[in-house]
């Protein structure tokens, strides 16, 4: 059985998305600063917009890279509205587009790498419990057969203690798989 300790952590932007919002709006809001200090529209300092988009889009996925692209959006429009900047459709195309499809890639590789490794985790357990079905048919099954042909053959005694022996090695099978779902139950609400 694999325990968390068998498994990779989970980079800090899962593990904390309290503090990615804040590391996002600390971004957000100086590269905006950054905008409205220098207004010259020739800069490509609105690009700096796709460090926030890409921390949210990793960190959340899909739809909220989506979101923080669109949010970077706005922040463009209240750069040219507040500074009166006057761009073409390329200088839009050049500062929103890119953001945008960055949150949308980002954000799906996310949520596909998700999956996978949910499916990962869910075939790891289907293996092990695969495992766990062969060392019972091998413990269990073939004592009480062993059991059963040494009774067919009027050895009672030898039967019996068979008999015996695999109903304790049963009872130990089923202890250790309740023990083993405790402590998988205990340990996935984990950190």
């Amino acid at each position: 059985m694999s325990t968390s300790a068998d498994r990779p952590r989970d980079p800090w932007f899962r593990r904390h998305p309290v503090a990615v919002l804040a590391v996002a709006a600390v971004l957000f809001a100086s590269v905006l600063v950054v905008r409205l200090i220098d207004g010259e529209a020739a800069d490509a300092s609105t690009l700096l917009f796709t460090f926030p988009v890409a921390l949210i889009a990793v960190a959340f996925g899909l739809r909220a890279g989506l979101a923080a692209g669109g949010f970077a959006v706005l922040l463009v429009i209240a750069w040219v509205t507040l500074t009166g900047t006057d761009l073409t459709l390329v200088g839009w195309l050049a500062r929103c587009l890119p953001v945008l499809v960055l949150g949308a890639l980002l954000g799906d590789a996310s949520d596909r790498l998700r999956r996978a490794e949910a499916e990962r985790r869910k075939l790891e357990s289907g293996a092990l419990l695969y495992r766990e079905a062969i060392e019972i048919n091998d413990s269990l099954v073939q004592g009480m057969a062993a059991a059963r042909w040494a009774l067919e053959a009027g050895r009672t005694e030898d039967g019996l203690k068979t008999l015996e022996s695999t109903i304790g090695q049963a009872q130990d099978l089923v202890s250790d798989l309740i023990r083993q779902a405790d402590l998988s139950s205990s340990g996935s609400s984990g950190p």
